[in-house]
């Protein structure tokens, strides 16, 4: 990408604070908490939160000092939404994997190196992990969902991804590329991606890759509970339903695409 015009590292500010705002969502984020997670100085975090404010991308609650997004990127999402958001059509597969498993269901999708969770529904089961929720982000790689997509790219795209980022800073010597590569590979042999707590120890993950019309990973559905609830036996039953749902999913986007315009 061309940064080299004028004004592209504001943008490129301006982003990364929304981002930023929008992990932090419902509850909000401070400014300091804001410029730790960005990387900036905490007086640049806060001009540019003030001036997305006063355009209406972001709000702020004076009472408790919590930046929020705003209005405006609201009406702008219901307007992208018709193109870009699939939530509707996974809601379906999302609700019976929550009511076959007990366990908490999602739909994330990737954006750029990253996954977002779009949906979540609980299943029965009264014990939670929260590790993921609507609005969260995760590095491709980090999470199940994340791993699943990575795991289905391109070799070349994953070697890219691998060489420019370095995950074990991040998020441990777990995330490093050895044992990486190696989930990578397991993943591809089984075809869905397995979690075992590395986020947060005892909270375990499964996803599947959905693909999108040029045959690329581009969302996925993914299961979390607790660890005593992901048993050998149970993850072979739980993948298989995974694998299901991702593949129907899949077919109905295809069919979607290639249906005729009215």
């Amino acid at each position: 990408m061309n940064t080299s015009f004028p004004g592209a590292q504001m943008v490129g500010r301006m982003a990364a604070v929304l981002r930023t705002v929008s992990t932090a969502m419902p509850r909000g984020i401070t400014t300091t908490d804001a410029a730790r997670a960005t990387g900036l100085a905490r007086p640049t975090v806060h001009r540019l939160l003030a001036a997305l404010t006063n355009e209406g991308f972001c709000d702020h609650d004076h009472a408790t000092g919590f930046w929020m997004l705003g209005p405006e990127l609201y009406l702008m999402g219901t307007v992208a939404a018709e193109r870009y958001d699939i939530t509707d059509l996974a809601r379906g597969h999302v609700a019976a994997l929550a009511n076959a498993t007990g366990e908490s269901a999602f739909l994330s999708v990737r954006r750029g190196d990253e996954t977002v969770c779009l949906l979540r529904l609980d299943g029965a089961f009264p014990i939670r992990s929260f590790v993921l929720y609507e609005g969260k982000r995760f590095p491709l790689g980090v999470a199940s969902a994340g791993l699943a997509i990575l795991s289905f790219l391109p070799e070349k795209s994953i070697e890219r991804y691998l060489e420019n980022h370095d995950l074990d800073a991040t998020h441990g010597n777990a995330h490093g590329q050895a044992p990486l590569r190696h989930r990578i590979a397991e993943t591809r042999e089984r075809g869905w991606a397995l979690n075992p707590g590395l986020i947060v120890e005892g909270s375990w993950g499964m996803a599947a890759a959905v693909f999108d019309q040029a045959a690329q990973p581009a969302w996925a559905l993914s299961l979390t509970g607790i660890e005593s609830r992901f048993t050998p036996e149970r993850r072979q039953e739980m993948g298989t339903l995974l694998m299901h749902h991702a593949h129907e999913l899949t077919k109905q986007l295809r069919n979607e695409s290639n249906a005729p315009t009215p």
